[in-house]
Formats: structure tokens, sequence, C-alpha cells
């Protein structure tokens, strides 16, 4: 697994923005992805995960604005984000796991392999 992410960067509240994350990878598929978020001097938060069957899970403060979804043909993960405001600022990965998690797909110990991270910044 080679998680390389796109996408970002700078918007006004209320605004959209889309990332991208393609496994340049080969072997196993992962059964996990996730997207997290994190801020200086803070811990890396889960916002949204997908199953290897689709199925997908929110945390409350970006459900009914972010949409997470995978293309298998293009080994690609995406976050749709919509009503951006200025609490979603923040620093974002994509994050692989070969491994169900054991706890929670929100905890960033539950992934082995991360993308290199790409800033979003939300105006207001």
């Amino acid at each position: 697994v080679q998680l390389v992410q796109s996408g970002g960067g700078s918007v006004q509240s209320g605004g959209s923005l889309t990332l991208s994350c393609q496994d340049f990878g080969y072997g196993a598929r992962p059964l996990f992805m996730g997207w997290f978020r994190q801020n200086p001097d803070k811990e890396r938060e889960g916002v949204a995960a997908i199953r290897s069957d689709g199925g997908t899970s929110y945390v409350d403060s970006v459900k009914g604005r972010f949409t997470i979804s995978k293309d298998a043909a293009k080994k690609t993960l995406y976050l749709q984000m919509n009503s951006l405001n200025t609490g979603d600022t923040s620093m974002y990965y994509c994050a692989a796991s070969l491994r169900r998690p054991g706890s929670s797909p929100f905890k960033s110990y539950e992934y082995e392999y991360w993308g290199q991270g790409t800033q979003v910044t939300v105006s207001s």
C-alpha cells in the first residue's frame, strides 16, 4: 500500500472541496480506509471511514456534510467536503489498514499506512 494524496487548498466558509487518495502499491487491498485531520498540538482525529464492502461511517461533526467514497478500479479514495466552516481547517490525511479495526475506525493506531497529508483552509 502506498497512498498519495491530492486536492485540498483554500476555500471560503460554506464552500466545498474534494480530497483524493490513490493507492500506488501492489498486493493486498486495504480492508478499511479512512480520512483523518490534525491541527498543531492536537491529536489526529478520524472523520470518516469506509469498509471494503462500501459501508461508511462518520463522526458527528461532519455527518451530512462530508462523504467518503472509493473507486476500486482506480484504487482511489475520496472525501467530498461540503458546507465547510472554519472549524474544518486542518491538515487532512488518508489512511489504510489491511485488517479490521479492533476498536474504532476513527482511531489512528488502527491504520498502518498513511498519505502525506494535504492542507485544507476555510476562511470566514
